[in-house]
C-alpha cells in the first residue's frame, strides 16, 4: 500500500460524515427495533382482545413509574449486565458464550459454600469474599470450553450449552444432600446464610443494593480491559485475525481459554449478586435452575447485542432490557393475558434485535465507503 492510500484510509476513519453515521446507526437501529417489535406486539394483544395502550402503559408504569419501580428494574437489570460484559469481551477475542447459565450457577455455588464455611467473617471482609469467589467459579466454567477451544478445537458453543447441563445437575446434586438445609421439610436450598454476607442496601428506602454499582464497575472494568490495555489489544487482535496474531507471536490459544474465563467471571459474579443481594439470601434450586438465573445467561446475549458489543454501551441495554422483562409482568396483570404472551413478546424483541445487526453493518458499510470517496477526492 502507498502512502497514498494508507493517507485515503486514515482519512475515511476520521471523516466527520463517517463517524456521525455509525453513531447514528449503532444508536438508531436497535431502538427502531425495539419500537417494531412492540408494534408487532401490540398486534397480539389486539389479537387477544387486549387494549394494547393499556397493556404498554402499564409495562412502562411498572418499569420506569417511580422510584420502587426503577429499582426493581435495575436489580433486574444487574444479572443481565454482568453477563452482557462477559459476552463482550469473549466476542472481541473471537469466541461465543452461550455458558452464561451454567457460570451464574458456579459462581452461586462457590460464594455461597465459602459463605457457609465462614459465617463469622466481618462483613467488610465476607462480601468482597464471596463476590470473589463468584467470579473464581464462574471463571473455571468458562476456562473449561475456552481450553477445549483452544486446544482440542472443540466448538464452544456446543461446549458452553453442555456446560449449562452439567451446571444444573450439579446444582440439583447438591442441595438434595450437601448444601440442604436441615429440617423436616426437604426443600432444595441452602439455610439463611449469615447476615455478614448480605449485599449493603443503598440509601433511598427501596431493594437497591451495592450490587448495581458492582455491575456498572464491571462494566467500566470491561472497557479499560478490552479498550485501554495491552491485554485487551491482544484478545481483540486474536479475535479479528487469529491466524496473523500467531504469526506476530501472540499467544493465541491462551487468549483464548482467558477471553472465556473473564467472560465466565463475569457471569460468575452476577450468581453471587443474585444469591446474597436477594431477600431469601440462601441459594434456592427449587424449579431448577432456570428459576435461580431467571434466564439471565441468555438474556444478558441479548443485552449485549442491543449494545453494540461495548460494555459501557451494555449499561443502558441491560436497563432497557431488564425494564421489558419487569414491566411485563405488570402487563400481564393489567390487561389479564397469558403469560406466554410477555414471554413471546420478549422472544420478538430479541429476534428483531440480533436480525437488526445486518442493517447496521450495512450502514456502517456504506459510511465507510462514503468516507473514503470523499478522503480520495480530498486527496487527488
Amino acid at each position: 500500500m502507498t502512502d497514498v492510500d494508507h493517507l485515503s484510509v486514515d482519512s475515511a476513519k476520521g471523516d466527520p460524515a463517517h463517524r456521525i453515521v455509525r453513531s447514528l446507526a449503532g444508536l438508531t437501529v436497535p431502538i427502531g427495533a425495539v419500537l417494531a417489535a412492540l408494534v408487532v406486539g401490540a398486534l397480539m394483544l389486539w389479537a387477544l382482545d387486549a387494549s394494547p395502550i393499556e397493556g404498554y402503559k402499564a409495562l412502562f408504569s411498572g418499569a420506569f413509574g417511580g422510584a420502587d419501580e426503577l429499582a426493581d428494574t435495575a436489580i433486574k437489570s444487574m444479572p443481565l449486565l454482568l453477563v452482557g460484559v462477559g459476552i463482550c469481551i469473549a466476542f472481541r477475542a473471537g469466541v461465543i458464550n452461550i455458558g452464561g447459565e451454567g457460570q451464574i450457577v458456579a459462581g452461586a455455588i462457590l460464594s455461597t459454600t465459602v459463605a457457609l464455611a465462614l459465617p463469622d467473617l466481618p462483613r467488610a471482609l465476607l462480601v468482597p469474599l464471596v463476590l470473589i469467589a463468584g467470579a473464581v467459579g464462574g471463571a473455571i466454567w468458562g476456562a473449561i470450553p475456552g481450553a477445549l477451544k483452544a486446544y482440542a478445537n472443540v466448538n464452544e458453543i456446543l461446549s458452553t450449552i453442555m456446560m449449562n447441563i452439567v451446571a444444573a445437575q450439579f446444582l440439583s446434586f447438591l442441595l438434595q444432600d450437601l448444601l440442604i438445609e436441615e429440617g423436616a421439610i426437604r426443600i432444595q436450598q441452602t439455610e439463611r446464610l449469615s447476615a455478614n454476607s448480605h449485599l449493603p442496601l443503598l440509601p433511598g428506602g427501596t431493594r437497591l443494593h451495592i450490587g448495581v454499582l458492582i455491575a456498572i464497575g464491571v462494566a467500566v472494568l470491561g472497557y479499560l480491559l478490552l479498550f485501554r490495555s495491552a491485554p485487551g489489544v491482544r484478545l481483540r487482535a486474536v479475535g479479528h485475525n487469529p491466524h496473523a496474531s500467531r504469526y506476530a507471536g501472540m499467544p493465541v490459544q491462551r487468549s483464548i481459554v482467558q477471553a472465556l474465563a473473564l467472560s465466565g467471571a463475569c457471569a460468575g459474579i452476577a450468581g453471587a449478586v443474585l444469591v446474597f443481594g436477594s431477600e431469601s439470601h440462601r441459594l434456592i434450586g427449587e424449579g431448577g435452575a432456570a428459576a435461580f438465573t431467571q434466564n439471565a445467561g441468555f438474556n444478558g446475549i441479548v443485552a449485549a447485542l442491543f449494545g453494540g458489543l461495548h460494555p459501557l454501551a451494555t449499561v443502558p441495554a441491560s436497563f432497557l432490557f431488564g425494564g421489558l422483562l419487569k414491566g411485563g409482568i405488570d402487563l400481564q396483570q393489567a390487561v389479564q393475558v397469558p403469560g406466554a404472551l410477555v414471554v413471546a413478546l420478549n422472544g420478538i424483541v430479541v429476534v428483531f434485535v440480533v436480525s437488526s445487526l445486518k442493517l447496521q453493518t450495512r450502514i456502517r458499510d456504506w459510511a465507510a465507503a462514503l468516507g473514503q470517496a470523499r478522503s480520495d477526492q480530498h486527496v487527488e
